[in-house]
């Protein structure tokens, strides 16, 4: 055992003596230490309950042989800070929360690992953790949000974001949109639909690093996610006892199993940066044309809030992930030798998984597109790439073109919106808000919600080197690459300038010559660092393109 760096031995006599401080037994040090990280706070909804499934984590650790160990991890609701400086922070706090796992489980030599989460990019954060000690480890997550319900209508955080708009053109009153308020987010969880976490919590199932069950069953379901999280306690100790590690799961064909399901499912693109950000701490490299070509044979079979009507209950209802994999199987889609930290293969967890909700998983018979979820486009304007969720995007939209309007940052965007600068037919152009310009690659949900709460999503276009939540629709494409802080060509679009977008082609264009761009690129001047001090400004320094995942790259 690992832990017997710790706790064995004369010299570690006063090791031992700070274990006893803590109440902790000889019987109890003789055992494998499981550190539970656990990312419980009172700022995040998904995150309120996490001491619930912690304790049951903690049952399930003692009773298979284990001693359980709990250290905390930060975390940040990315709805709270949606639409302000707060939002530079969720995606750089991914890296904190990776390198303090680390810390944490190479100081105290854990044996194995239990990472508790739910939301964004504590979800990410802990599975990059995971890949890179690779030592045992198991994924947990507390559960998606019951919709809320108003006047008999399912609703849920995005309804609010878009309520927003619906205010502000006059569609709702004062006290109408109070009462929306109130009645959204109806109690913890992670957020309805399916946004960033409930997609990450999904693809944790697919790629076999969490339980079956654990990105669907909702968090108020107290007793099947207890159940659930006394299992994921005693799984990692069975995975100790068979020395399997993250990377013998978390491999190049787990993560084509994972894409698979999150195309069919139409998740949200910012799997598109997490995804690759994984695999980057496994050694493995995920480029986004493998998302690309995965995404043309991949049937939608979906379709959630924001993209549609149902929400995560819905999609358990019908038979969650397991459901979704079976069905893809039929096409031959499912790499089904993947293993898995239940002990049994992909193969041999979905084998009698079923649709039990055709209204909610389609056959592959009958999809809502031939294609997945998410497209993948390239252009004078995103030469690396850039990323739209086309499941998300009205049928009117998947072809567009129309005049730039260019703004510097999300918050002079917000600015015209609201000001009712923007014209249907507009392309709108978010730069300087990319890894670097941001810093931090703030989520552009205020201003996509705010267009379609107007009634303006199936008109006007978004573009940006920043990102958007797992909550927008609409015709939005991000992660656009090199972003404008690095001198891509994004920087150089003016207003007026005639931008084409072709999703089903997978082709994003600005109809300016070759010989123009080199032209105002002479005349492009790198603007000053927003942030120049603090965490931000050492994240800046490091971090690569969103066409890499985003990740840090270490200095030579």
């Amino acid at each position: 055992m690992r832990s017997t760096e710790v706790k064995k031995g004369s010299i570690r006599a006063a090791h031992r003596s700070l274990f006893y401080a803590m109440g902790y037994t000889e019987e109890e040090l003789k055992k494998p230490l499981i550190g539970i990280c656990n990312a419980q706070n009172e700022i995040i909804p998904g995150h309120m309950h996490l001491d619930t499934i912690t304790e049951a984590v903690k049952y399930g650790i003692l009773e298979a042989g284990g001693t359980p160990v709990e250290f905390p991890a930060i975390g940040i609701c990315d709805g709270i800070a949606m639409g302000h400086n707060g939002m530079k922070y969720p995606l750089a706090s991914r890296e904190l929360i990776a390198d303090s796992i680390e810390a944490m489980a190479n100081g105290h030599a854990f044996d194995g690992l239990v990472l508790i989460h739910n939301c964004d990019k504590i979800v990410p954060g802990m599975l990059m953790a995971a890949a890179r000690l690779n030592i045992p480890a198991v994924a947990v997550s507390g559960g998606p949000m019951l919709p809320g319900r108003l006047n008999g209508k399912d609703m849920s955080v995005s309804t609010m974001f878009e309520a927003a708009g619906r205010y502000e053109s006059g569609q709702i009153t004062k006290e109408e949109l109070n009462e929306m308020e109130h009645a959204a987010c109806p109690g913890c969880g992670s957020c309805a639909g399916l946004f960033t976490a409930n997609s990450m919590n999904c693809l944790t199932e697919a790629l076999g690093i969490g339980l079956p069950g654990n990105g669907t069953i909702p968090a108020a379901y107290n007793g099947a996610r207890i159940a659930l999280a006394k299992r994921a306690g005693a799984a990692v100790i069975a995975l100790i006892e068979k020395n399997v590690r993250p990377r013998d799961i978390m491999t190049m064909n787990a993560f084509k199993n994972a894409i698979t399901v999150d195309m069919a499912i139409g998740g949200s693109s910012n799997t598109a940066l997490h995804l690759p950000a994984i695999a980057h701490e496994a050694g493995i490299s995920l480029p986004l044309e493998l998302f690309g070509r995965i995404s043309k044979k991949t049937p939608y079979l979906t379709k959630l809030s924001p993209g549609g009507s149902h929400h995560m209950i819905d999609l358990n209802e019908a038979g969650g992930i397991s459901a979704v994999m079976h069905e893809l199987d039929k096409l031959g889609l499912i790499i089904k030798s993947c293993r898995t930290v239940t002990g049994k293969t992909i193969g041999t967890t979905i084998k009698d998984a079923r649709i039990l909700r055709p209204d909610v998983i389609r056959s592959v018979e009958k999809p809502y597109r031939k294609s997945g979820g998410i497209a993948v486009l390239k252009g004078n304007i995103a030469p690396e790439c850039s990323v739209v969720k086309e499941s998300a995007v009205a049928d009117e939209m998947l072809t567009h073109s129309g005049p730039a309007k260019v703004f510097n940052s999300e918050d002079e965007a917000i600015k015209a919106i609201c000001g009712r600068k923007i014209k249907k037919g507009d392309v709108v152009v978010i730069r300087y808000e990319g890894p670097k310009g941001g810093p931090g690659m703030r989520e552009m949900l205020n201003p996509t919600s705010v267009l379609a709460g107007m009634g303006l999503d199936k008109d006007i276009a978004l573009l940006t080197d920043g990102r958007f939540s797992g909550a927008t629709r609409g015709a939005c494409i991000g992660h656009i690459s090199p972003e404008a802080r690095e001198g891509g060509n994004i920087a150089l679009i003016e207003d007026g300038d005639i931008i084409e977008i072709d999703i089903p082609k997978r082709k994003l264009n600005v109809k300016v010559s070759a010989t123009e761009l080199a032209k105002r690129r002479a005349s492009w001047k790198c603007p000053a660092p927003k942030v120049k001090s603090g965490y931000l400004a050492r994240y800046a320094a490091l971090v690569t393109s969103a066409a890499t995942g985003a990740v840090l790259k270490v200095p030579k």
